[in-house]
């Protein structure tokens, strides 16, 4: 009867830490299996993603709405913000006139 070993093997294909008896089958050939649609999607994501490595992280910018601003000063006006508000900012800004409503707990 046959052994059913699941490994799980990075994308790179390093499987020099698997034991031979996973990797080699009774006659000593090599029997690893490759997973080219993985490696495909990873190379297709690179491309789509770019480097990442290259891309510069952003540095800490000063909060778009100011720590003063109410939900009325908000709704009040119809100007646009100079730049646009990322999505995390506005959550927090939410949840916390939320919280001191009683609105969310």
């Amino acid at each position: 009867m046959e052994n059913n070993v699941s490994v799980s093997v990075s994308l790179e294909g390093n499987i020099s830490s698997l034991p031979n008896s996973i990797i080699n089958d009774s006659n000593g050939k090599d029997t690893s299996f490759i997973n080219h649609a993985a490696i495909a999607w990873a190379e297709m994501r690179r491309q789509w993603t770019g480097d990442q490595e290259k891309v510069p992280k952003e540095a800490s910018q000063e909060p778009i709405i100011s720590w003063c601003t109410t939900y009325d000063d908000l709704l009040s006006t119809s100007e646009r913000f100079p730049q646009p508000i990322p999505l995390s900012e506005m959550v927090d800004f939410l949840v916390d006139i939320w919280h001191e409503e009683g609105l969310y707990d």
